[in-house]
């Protein structure tokens, strides 16, 4: 039969999204060099709305393409679940290094240091207070996106987006304690190595943070909408996983940097 599909694969349309969103990065990058050189950030401001609004057009298409063209078969699914463990595990080796250079200069302090962790002259954060309580927000998360997950398996629509809902809401929670801490911080990223691995770690897991609530919020507006079923709700056990990633991230920073390393 003419056009008949032979095959389980997904063969995507030519879009325009990846040439517009590579556009909108590199405008970020010239207007970002422009406001940090010459206090001219409408550059990147348009790089920053072009990004956004390619997220939105994209996502869209992928939501069609996904719930009501019927393109995401199990073969389709079982490649996207093995893209997003794939790139999860370039996410560790991301953070790896991060560690790495955080042990690099803690376990053998220079003598430019003063041969101590923490260098001479810094004043490290209280690893019970602020750090302690955005450890339990974090995996007080963890468990409300599990109970979601298995409210979406078990059919309990109320549950899982009362359980999604109370995910992102923790999620902002633990980023404007994060916020808080930083704008409190006695050191800044130019105080020695200290600074500069304490903030580069735990900075880029905040902004993993953000991304994995934007993600699960993107995923509770798509529950609202009904467009998951028992059966059919990748999207969301992508955004669980990436999550738990990011729980786990934090668990090391905290044990690491912040209790041992003070």
């Amino acid at each position: 039969m003419k056009g008949a599909v032979l095959h389980p694969y997904h063969l995507v349309d030519p879009s325009p999204w990846p040439y517009i969103g590579s556009c909108g990065a590199l405008f970020v990058t010239i207007g970002s060099v422009m406001y940090f050189h010459y206090s001219q950030p409408w550059i990147m401001y348009m790089g920053m709305a072009t990004i956004v609004f390619t997220m939105f057009v994209w996502w869209r298409d992928v939501i069609r393409e996904a719930t009501y063209q019927g393109h995401h078969t199990q073969r389709v699914k079982l490649g996207l679940k093995y893209g997003m463990l794939l790139f999860i595990a370039s996410e560790v080796l991301f953070f790896f290094s991060f560690f790495w250079a955080f042990f690099h200069s803690s376990l053998a302090p220079t003598i430019e240091l003063g041969a101590v962790w923490p260098p001479q002259g810094i004043s490290p954060l209280n690893p019970f207070s602020v750090p302690l309580l955005n450890t339990a927000i974090l995996l007080s998360s963890g468990a409300t996106v599990t109970w979601a997950h298995h409210a979406i398996i078990s059919g309990k629509r109320r549950d899982a987006i009362l359980g999604l809902t109370v995910t992102v809401v923790l999620g902002l929670i633990f980023t404007a304690l994060q916020a808080m801490e930083y704008y409190e911080a006695p050191f800044a990223i130019s105080d020695s190595v200290y600074g500069s691995t304490f903030f580069v770690a735990t900075g880029f897991h905040g902004i993993h943070v953000i991304v994995g609530t934007t993600f699960l919020a993107v995923c509770l507006g798509r529950l609202i909408a009904q467009q998951y079923t028992r059966h059919h709700h990748f999207g969301f056990e992508a955004a669980s996983w990436y999550w738990h990633f990011v729980d786990v991230v934090w668990l090391f920073l905290y044990v690491c940097i912040y209790w041992w390393g003070s």
